[in-house]
């Protein structure tokens, strides 16, 4: 990379061309350390909110060092991983305390296959156990999911767009970043039904057929937007300003989660609603109703079946008629 290094300052470098804070004690190790540096998030890291997520965690980690007088690569020693993680967990969820510490033990173990250090003072440092069985992620039953779903005005086009995002993420089990990704001919005919393409996390390329209501949710917005010969186009797009009118760009992940909100509160309802809301209402629905854990993982596009029990809620109702059986 040709990125022209200022000298710090003070605490940190910048990298003028891209406006990427380097940490101090990787700026003063010389430029092929800067380089490496900016080549572990770039060159390693293929997802955009992981590279982030990552690039965050360890500058916050550097942070800390310079402010407990460490600013050589050299001088870092497990010790000071280990102080870093004990500190970090007095104001940080365990999840995210892991996420920081494989984020700076990957970085020095691509600073160590470069030859940049010589040992990753992070490689011994074990992190808080942290054990889940039960995802925290609200689950809406049937009755509230078609609430809000008729709640939708579906006499405007940004009406119809929302009512199929949202169907989407319930009937798809799709996460948010997979549906705004979508293009129109990711909807596409297979046989005598409708089919939905979805670029989940990883690369993946996932199709599931469409439900009855999705594929009529999916045809008037579809229809009503007369976007269906623009194949290579964004389905989900951006409204210009009150207009009503949709723009040709597609929406971001924060678009949705504020229609989310708004129609979560249009349709009456007090808990703070995500998108990732809807994934874990589908997949819970499809259980009750007699579905298999093997399939809901498939049709999730999830790597384990563990990961797609936290969605399932199934047992609350079985667990909360076992503790009514205290009779006190």
């Amino acid at each position: 990379m040709s990125q022209e290094i200022v000298p710090p300052q003070s605490k940190t470098a910048l990298v003028s061309a891209s406006e990427i804070v380097v940490p101090a004690a990787i700026a003063a190790a010389g430029e092929p350390a800067v380089r490496r540096f900016l080549e572990f998030f770039a060159a390693t890291i293929r997802n955009k909110n992981t590279r982030m997520a990552y690039y965050r965690a360890t500058c916050s980690f550097f942070a800390w060092l310079e402010q407990h007088g460490i600013s050589e690569l050299i001088a870092i020693e497990p010790l000071h991983v280990a102080a870093y993680v004990e500190a970090l967990q007095d104001s940080a969820a365990k999840p995210t305390v892991k996420q920081h510490l494989a984020a700076v033990r990957m970085l020095f173990d691509w600073l160590v296959i470069c030859q940049v250090v010589a040992a990753n003072p992070a490689h011994a440092v074990r992190g808080p156990k942290h054990v889940v069985r039960r995802g925290k992620t609200p689950v809406l039953n049937e009755e509230q999911a078609r609430r809000l779903i008729d709640s939708i005005d579906t006499s405007t086009l940004v009406g119809l767009r929302d009512r199929a995002l949202i169907g989407v993420m319930t009937y798809a089990f799709a996460r948010i970043g997979a549906v705004v990704a979508m293009r129109v001919d990711d909807y596409y005919p297979n046989g005598k039904r409708w089919w939905l393409r979805l670029h989940e996390k990883g690369g993946k390329r996932h199709e599931m057929p469409a439900h009855h209501k999705l594929e009529i949710f999916l045809d008037e917005y579809i229809a009503a937007a007369g976007i269906r010969d623009d194949g290579k186009g964004a389905l989900f797009r951006t409204a210009r300003g009150r207009t009503g009118e949709l723009t040709g760009e597609a929406m971001h992940r924060i678009d949705a989660y504020r229609l989310i909100r708004r129609r979560a509160a249009e349709a009456g309802f007090k808990q703070k609603l995500g998108c990732h809301v809807f994934r874990a209402t589908g997949i819970t629905a499809y259980l009750e109703a007699g579905g298999t854990l093997e399939n809901a993982q498939a049709m999730a596009a999830h790597e384990s079946p563990r990961t797609t029990k936290l969605y399932d809620r199934t047992d609350d109702a079985i667990t909360l008629d076992e503790v009514e059986r205290i009779a006190i």
